[in-house]
């Protein structure tokens, strides 16, 4: 039965899809010379990659960090909190070291996606699921061991291009920096095939996620397999953020704030409502902010400064309401 809340909440969705569509709309049309049909095509070819980007990336950020969240039952952990993005950081430098950047793993942008989905969803599922188990999804000891993460992937990665030839550590460095501007448009069709991929696997255990947040014994109670579906979903999560940071590069604090923003938006339990919010709030925060950065800022800022320091400041005021509360 639909209550009224469902329905408000349906509302709220629908006016946040109207935002998404009239900054998508203005991002594609605004300084486009619609005389001109050569530089009408040409705004068209350079602008239509970098929204499906944005999109696909909020997508798989949002949805990712709201089911992070209920994995570890807590509303202030993101994947970036403990490191997923260093860990991919870390693996894709560490494959264009050790094959070298003319290689073909590192020059077919689609294999080396490929090899590092791979490598970094091991390495995620063994380092993860290790630190949930020992922790028992304390949340004050994940946090630390996840900044502790952080610094150590962080520290191997610049250890690796400091004794990189100079002309790898070139080739490299565009994909280590978020950016909107010059995104990885070469596997925008793998990471739809990968997102959808693993949406269809998880059908399953996306339907129990309800059951998840009410806490391991209750959901072992009312019959899940816990442990399995909180590994599968971790790898679900795991592959969603390794998409979202090679076609843009890492961003902090952006699932932190848009499944934040969903939450106290729709105050709601349903979590195909809270991730749609999620994925919604981040269309709006991408494409608003690159349509800020490029037309008011001239590209001299770019997005992913304002998200981290915008991120931080909110992660503060969450952590400080968490603590009153």
């Amino acid at each position: 039965m639909r209550t009224a809340a469902y329905r408000a909440n349906i509302r709220k969705l629908a006016v946040l899809f109207l935002i998404v569509l009239a900054a998508a709309v203005a991002y594609m049309v605004v300084d486009v010379n619609f005389c001109n049909e050569k530089l009408f095509h040409y705004s068209m070819k350079i602008r239509t990659p970098k929204l499906i980007v944005m999109l696909i990336t909020a997508f798989a950020i949002g949805g990712a960090s709201i089911v992070f969240q209920s994995i570890i039952n807590n509303t202030i952990v993101t994947p970036c909190l403990l490191g997923m993005n260093s860990l991919y950081t870390l693996v894709h430098t560490a494959v264009v070291f050790v094959a070298g950047s003319g290689s073909l793993l590192a020059v077919n942008a689609n294999l080396s996606f490929a090899v590092d989905l791979v490598v970094m969803g091991a390495a995620a599922m063994v380092i993860y699921g290790y630190l949930f188990r020992k922790t028992k999804h304390n949340v004050l000891y994940v946090l630390l061991i996840g900044t502790v993460l952080t610094s150590f992937f962080s520290s191997i990665q610049t250890s690796l291009t400091r004794v990189m030839d100079p002309n790898e550590y070139d080739a490299l460095l565009t994909t280590l920096v978020a950016s909107f501007s010059n995104v990885n448009s070469e596997i925008i069709l793998f990471c739809f095939i990968v997102l959808g991929g693993v949406i269809f696997a998880l059908r399953k255990e996306l339907s129990l996620l309800n059951v998840l947040t009410l806490g391991k014994d209750q959901a072992i109670n009312l019959g899940v397999d816990y442990d399995r579906c909180v590994r599968r979903l971790l790898l679900g999560v795991t592959l969603c953020i390794a998409a979202a940071t090679a076609m843009v590069g890492p961003i902090s604090f952006l699932g932190l704030i848009i499944a934040n923003l969903s939450r106290q938006l729709l105050k709601t339990y349903r979590h195909e409502q809270l991730i749609l919010g999620s994925a919604l709030f981040g269309m709006i925060v991408l494409v608003g902010g690159q349509l800020i950065v490029e037309h008011v800022f001239t590209y001299s800022v770019p997005v992913s400064v304002f998200i981290t320091v915008g991120g931080g400041f909110y992660f503060l005021y969450l952590l400080l309401t968490n603590r009153r509360a």
